[in-house]
């Protein structure tokens, strides 16, 4: 029964693994698709994202509780070469998260400033309408006519 134990164990924590690569290759794509203005490309990962984020969630709460009905310790049961894999994920992820958050902010910051310049302008320019455009109307149809 250890065996199955530890076979599950190894089978969670290898999936573990596998979504924390997922995650951080999402976040690649979509700072890739920021930076080609790809807002159906961005969708798409952001959707990615909360589902690999939601999975991840889930597994952390399955391996947390194998670890406390597991009298050995989770580095012995998984092993060690392959913690290191998940601590060299989790840490490379931690990275990809903060690239990703410095430019999503620095977006939002360039967004609300183009959004800030342009309402600034509202309203300054006018259609072509009133008496004046009439009486240059009128002054070009004679001219070609």
């Amino acid at each position: 029964m250890a065996t199955a134990d530890i076979d599950n164990r190894n089978r969670k924590a290898a999936e573990h693994l596998q979504v924390l690569r997922s995650l951080a290759g999402e976040l690649e794509k979509a700072m890739d698709a920021i930076s080609h203005n790809a807002l159906s490309d961005f969708e798409e990962s952001v959707a990615n994202q909360a589902a690999l984020s939601a999975q991840l969630c889930h597994l952390a709460e399955d391996l947390s509780a194998s670890t406390g009905s597991s009298p050995a310790a989770p580095e012995s049961v998984v092993g060690d070469e392959f913690m290191q894999e998940i601590t060299a994920a989790n840490n490379t992820l931690q990275i990809l998260n903060r690239r990703y958050s410095a430019l999503l902010k620095l977006s939002s910051h360039s967004a609300a400033l183009m959004i800030s310049f342009f309402s600034s302008f509202k309203g300054q320019f006018q259609e072509g309408s009133g008496p004046r455009l009439k009486h240059q109307d009128r002054k070009s149809t004679r001219l070609n006519s």
